[in-house]
């Protein structure tokens, strides 16, 4: 039996990166003890943690524990700092091809969840960190999310979030290390398959598919009868029935090469049934041309730190609430940082000295007429996502994301994909507003000008640096 052991960083006198009252060693234990348990759950394996509590415990015990238990497998838990977002997987700097196996496993399903819900993936990276030098066995550190990004913290402290990413993480180190799933758990288990390819470019193409319908899948390579297939996985579940309802929403997308097999069925059982065979890509009709002037919906632009910069230099005392809406903007596929120039305009400068007070986390003034306050959100991230939403309404006649509940309380009064950029937003969004999106895009094309400028005094002053090198 193979041994893991889980290394939640940091703990007791040493609380990692802190936000305020939340502490990374508290986000790295959790998520540690999840994955323990779905790895003892599922697979024959002994899970040692180097800390099962919130304990000091040096970097020198932390690895001379898990050479000394001659373990198969290190895995270090940690959250990021120092103003970016999203997830990140470490090994060593000189690592073999077994260590790179393990990583590829855990890191591609790891970003899948990631993915899905609206953070980044940053990437699989080399660094020469104690815990991956001084181990005697192969050793991943993740960093998950950012602790000092307020969206990315949001994620950490939802219980479906760190369910979702420890068992992704669990399930990608059980891949890696090639861990036998127990017996009684194998005939539970049911994997949605969103088709199965013999090439691995029509594989990813599918992947992409699937993620722009905000569905997370991975490539899982499988020999059949002798041959070599690259099989999309889009699901497991523990009752037939919901990963049936799952095939049955793949295909309404137009998939029709979607469907369930058992886990397990071909570990000394015979081949697991042949696949249907797989359908040729289907050619990507033509995209309908885009209405004039600037979309609603598209990539962002400006990060978090820029966006807050301009505002600052108008109202140093402005809340931080660009990282959410980058975060919260790029689930719904909204461009953030226009949908926050927006956010400048109706709350000027976020001074409140409208019918609409800082009280009501109302950044985007829903419901609210002159007369009226209008609406009023108990966070400012629900304020946020109901701005989001009320622009996905406008702009968009698809079904919202899951990973939000619905917050807008004017969602079904809108009419669903009537403004697809932002001029088509006068009249609808304020009345008369002949003008209104004119003075949006003015303070957004301010942004970008700002940050364009910042960007070329960075470019001169390398230039410069290099000159005098």
């Amino acid at each position: 039996m193979k041994v893991i052991i889980i290394d939640p960083g940091h703990g007791g006198n040493d609380p990692g990166a802190v936000n305020k009252n939340s502490f990374e060693k508290t986000y790295n234990l959790a998520i540690a003890k999840k994955i323990q348990s779905y790895l003892q759950n599922n697979y024959e394996v002994k899970v040692l943690m180097t800390r099962s509590s919130d304990a000091t415990v040096s970097l020198d015990e932390r690895t001379d524990y898990a050479n000394k238990q001659m373990a198969d497998f290190y895995l270090s838990i940690h959250q990021n700092s120092g103003g970016g977002e999203g997830f990140e997987s470490y090994v060593y700097i000189n690592v073999g091809a077994e260590t790179k196996k393990i990583q590829n496993a855990i890191h591609a399903r790891t970003s899948a969840v990631i993915n899905k819900y609206g953070a980044r993936n940053r990437g699989q990276k080399k660094a020469n960190f104690h815990v991956l030098r001084e181990t005697k066995m192969p050793a991943v550190l993740l960093e998950v999310l950012f602790i000092d990004n307020a969206a990315n913290l949001a994620l950490l402290n939802r219980q479906d979030f760190q369910n979702e990413v420890s068992a992704a993480i669990a399930s990608g180190v059980a891949a890696g290390l090639s861990l036998k799933q127990k017996q009684q758990e194998t005939k539970d288990l049911f994997i949605t398959i969103a088709g199965a390819f013999e090439q691995k470019e029509n594989a990813e193409a599918r992947v992409r598919f699937l993620a722009d319908k905000k569905i997370s899948a991975f490539i899982d390579e499988e020999t059949i009868s002798n041959k070599k297939y690259y099989r999309v996985q889009a699901g497991a579940f523990q009752k037939r029935d919901n990963a049936e309802a799952h095939v049955m929403k793949i295909r309404a997308l137009g998939i029709k090469d979607a469907y369930v097999i058992v886990k397990g069925e071909d570990n000394g059982q015979g081949p697991a049934p042949e696949p249907p065979k797989p359908e040729p890509p289907k050619p990507v009709p033509p995209k309908p041309v885009p209405p004039a002037g600037l979309t609603i919906q598209g990539t962002i632009l400006l990060a978090a730190d820029e966006i807050e910069r301009f505002v600052r230099k108008v109202n140093p005392n402005a809340p931080e609430l660009a990282a959410l809406y980058v975060q919260i903007g790029q689930v719904y596929g909204i461009r953030g940082d226009a949908a926050y120039a927006q956010a400048i305009h109706e709350t000027g400068y976020f001074r409140f000295q409208g019918s609409v007070k800082a009280s009501q986390n109302n950044f985007a003034g829903i419901g609210a007429t002159g007369k009226t306050e209008g609406a009023a959100f108990k966070t400012p991230e629900e304020g946020v996502l109901a701005h989001i939403q009320h622009l996905y309404a406008y702009s968009s006649t698809e079904p919202l994301p899951p990973q939000y509940p619905l917050v807008d309380p004017r969602f079904d009064l809108v009419q669903r994909g009537s403004a697809k950029a932002w001029n088509q937003l006068n009249g609808k969004w304020a009345v008369p507003g002949t003008n209104y999106s004119n003075m949006i895009l003015e303070i957004y094309k301010l942004m970008l000008n700002e940050t364009k400028a910042h960007l070329q005094e960075r470019v001169n002053q390398i230039d410069k640096q290099l000159k005098e090198i």
